[in-house]
């Protein structure tokens, strides 16, 4: 008999003390990173799903065919969706971002122009086509987009070229929730030869129900992919997304192939090789539970929740919604046109709303290639869930609101206060230090970083991210990431 280190129900209770430390995924109070149905029934069904298929390896779909069933069900259902048309072949994948590194890998392979392909987007564009374009050696060209962080068509047509090998736009951006312009720029990147993406990561499997919307998906002439995340408003558990392809050749440079080694023959429709059939099984499940009028009625409940919800922010004196917000999700803006003692820093009001119990995003002010700046605001995503929730939240706001009315926004310039010592090099750019683990720990320290987990309060951290230049923020954020999972860094849980 093997002798087990610890009984299955001591692991379980570890297990739940550990849990008892994240934030709640369901309930409707985390306006991010999750997205709750609020139907007991699809968590469910996803649970026992993936249970069915735990051993399974999704490496081969010949040997485990289930796998090969399911992707294909779910990849029909959303080319229907997304208004696909026979051409149009897909693939389930781990994730939005491994969808949009597909997207950009297939458009590095089939790429026919001049030098280094570039890949062009407007600034708004996810995070995870800086890495794709990082992983696969394109130059990125981001334009800056308008006021209302909307993108900018004329720019983009513009900086067309043939050394652009694919162009990104948003249905919609995930800061501000805005709709680019797909049909304009989409025709443009046609009419030059240049295969045009739309991420709908965040959009997918909710804008089709969204009213009074431009044509933004497969419809267009010129879209050549689209990405739209199942773990998302498909409410499957992460991670699962769909990439589809208009045209089996263009998306056959998605795949990797060889035989050039005397094992197996290896042939991986995406960045993973051996990979979970979990969230695949749970995503083709609910699929087949809510089917087109299911995800219907639960995108009416977001629709009528975010209305309600850009009422609320509309009826607060001193806070603004930012742009025209397309799609369940939102992003809010101090009002520069109150008066300045009536106005509401968003990271402030963020961070009250916390204490009430709702955990919205803080997201730093941006400033463009072009010198113009984006506002720092406070991102919030609205589920089906947060329907039953609203009059509990919107008391929330006009709380945190309140409480926090009139007290100014932390200057860049007074989050660099507790490292003073540094600044100067630090603001040069990091390029007179050493930019190692103890270096980064050092500064870290300085800002009370130094191990013992996030502060409570948030807004002071934006605004450091914001006072730094982003080599420096984006090295020190990856020293702090990178100790929470350090043997011996228990004082980070």
């Amino acid at each position: 008999m093997i002798p087990f280190a610890a009984t299955a129900e001591d692991i379980l209770q570890e297990l739940a003390t550990l849990r008892a430390a994240d934030a709640p995924t369901h309930g409707g109070k985390v306006l991010s990173y999750v997205y709750d149905s609020g139907l007991a029934a699809v968590d469910d069904l996803a649970a026992a799903a993936m249970l069915a298929v735990q051993p399974l390896n999704g490496l081969d779909p010949t040997t485990f065919t289930s796998i090969a069933v399911m992707e294909r069900e779910v990849i029909t259902f959303m080319r229907t969706l997304l208004g696909g048309t026979e051409d149009i072949v897909g693939t389930v994948t781990s994730g939005g971002t491994e969808s949009c590194m597909l997207a950009v890998k297939t458009a590095r392979e089939n790429f026919r122009g001049v030098g280094v392909p570039r890949l062009l987007a407007p600034a708004s564009v996810h995070a995870a086509f800086h890495k794709a374009a990082h992983y696969f050696g394109l130059a990125l060209d981001l334009i800056p987009v308008d006021a209302d962080g909307r993108a900018d068509t004329a720019a983009m047509v513009a900086a067309m070229g043939p050394d652009v090998a694919l162009v990104v736009i948003s249905a919609p951006s995930y800061p501000h929730a805005v709709l680019d312009p797909v049909s304009e720029i989409a025709a443009a990147a046609q009419s030059q030869g240049i295969d045009c993406h739309v991420d709908s990561c965040i959009g997918g499997l909710v804008l089709p129900f969204w009213p009074d919307l431009p044509d933004w998906d497969l419809r267009v002439p010129g879209v050549t992919s689209i990405s739209a995340d199942l773990h998302k408003y498909g409410y499957a558990p992460k991670g699962a997304s769909v990439l589809l392809t208009r045209g089996r050749d263009r998306q056959r440079s998605q795949y990797f192939a060889t035989t050039s080694w005397p094992g197996y023959p290896v042939v991986n429709s995406t960045l993973l090789g051996s990979k979970s059939a979990g969230p695949l099984a749970a995503s083709w499940a609910i699929i087949k539970l809510l089917g087109t009028a299911g995800f219907a009625e639960l995108a009416v409940s977001c629709h009528r929740a975010t209305v309600a919800l850009l009422g609320t922010v509309a009826g607060i004196e001193g806070l603004r919604v930012f742009g025209s917000p397309t799609g369940p999700l939102f992003a809010v803006a101090v009002d520069a046109n109150a008066p300045a003692d009536r106005r509401i820093d968003p990271h402030h009001w963020a961070d009250r709303l916390k204490a009430h119990g709702f955990t919205a995003q803080l997201q730093p002010s941006f400033t463009q290639a072009d010198g113009s700046v984006l506002p720092r605001t406070t991102h919030l995503t609205i589920t089906p869930v947060t329907e039953s929730r609203l009059p509990e939240l919107q008391e929330a706001m006009f709380q945190a609101a309140e409480e926090v009315r009139g007290t100014p926004g932390i200057e860049p310039a007074q989050a660099l206060g507790a490292a003073e010592g540094s600044m100067s090099t630090l603001l040069g750019g990091g390029s007179q230090i050493t930019m190692d683990s103890a270096t980064a720990r050092q500064i870290l320290g300085a800002f009370g970083l130094d191990g013992a987990g996030l502060p409570a309060d948030m807004a002071p951290v934006l605004a450091l991210v914001e006072a730094l230049p982003r080599p420096v923020t984006q090295w020190l954020l990856t020293e702090l990431l990178a100790s929470l999972v350090e043997p011996g860094q228990d004082a980070h849980g």
